[in-house]
């Protein structure tokens, strides 16, 4: 079990949120999927309905306005920041867009949303009150975020001078182009994958799973799709698509 119990150093990914157009059947699909729980009255909070693994927050839920252009797009990636304002203007400095300015969400945190200049969005979450996921690394939690881009490099060069990042290339997966970004104390936090034929920029979500054939067929019978489960290096992944068009991956790490 991995709690996460204070802030988390900058750079680091913290929370994932999801706009849909109709809420009640995205917590259906999701407590299928992963059994998630949900905060009462949390969508009154501003970070949308919390989703809880063993009572502890682990990603929110929200119900998207009618002309809400983020429908449909991802799950959004914030990454932690001790101060939301000083990062967002180094975002546009370095050539991203800052989509929403840096607002308070009550005594909970400050947030962004920022775009990079390959157009992957992202989020910014300076904690006051809410560290984020609180649960994380372990099965019907978040596990991995990586950015697939078809022209990798202005990404690369992006976040290395947004976040202090440090690139390293994948050594097992020698031929495809990926390289690992890691904090400025070494810590991996994710990696960028440059696939020429990525139809665009975003970055992925990926949640451990215990079983991921069981999930798979979990989400096919909620009203998802699945592709067929593969084993990588890392362990048995898939790509899974809820009711309202949201890719993202689920994989059973080796024991």
């Amino acid at each position: 079990m991995s709690l996460v119990t204070t802030i988390q150093p900058d750079g680091t990914p913290t929370w994932i949120d999801l706009r849909v157009p109709d809420l009640e059947r995205a917590l259906e699909f999701y407590n299928a999927l992963f059994g998630w729980e949900y905060a009462p009255d949390s969508a009154k909070t501003g970070l949308g309905t919390v989703c809880l693994l063993r009572g502890r927050p682990v990603a929110a839920i929200a119900q998207a306005a009618p002309a809400d252009t983020s429908t449909n797009a991802d799950w959004t990636m914030y990454f932690a920041t001790a101060d939301c304002d000083g990062t967002a203007k180094r975002i546009a400095d370095a050539g991203g867009s800052v989509l929403t300015a840096p607002t308070d969400i009550g005594e909970h945190g400050r947030a962004a949303l920022a775009e990079d200049p390959v157009g992957a969005r992202f989020g910014l979450w300076e904690a006051r009150a809410h560290v984020g996921c609180e649960v994380v690394n372990e099965p019907d939690s978040l596990v991995r975020n990586d950015l697939v881009a078809p022209d990798p490099e202005p990404a690369r060069a992006f976040y290395t001078t947004v976040f202090g990042y440090t690139l390293d290339l994948n050594k097992a997966l020698p031929d495809l182009d990926f390289t690992f970004l890691r904090r400025p104390d070494g810590h991996e936090i994710g990696g960028i994958f440059g696939f020429p034929g990525a139809p665009r920029s975003a970055w992925a979500t990926t949640f451990e799973v215990a079983d991921t054939d069981a999930v798979v067929g979990r989400a096919v019978a909620a009203g998802g799709t699945a592709d067929t489960p593969e084993d990588s290096p890392y362990g048995r992944i898939a790509t899974l698509t809820d009711p309202f068009g949201v890719e993202f991956s689920v994989i059973t790490r080796p024991a």
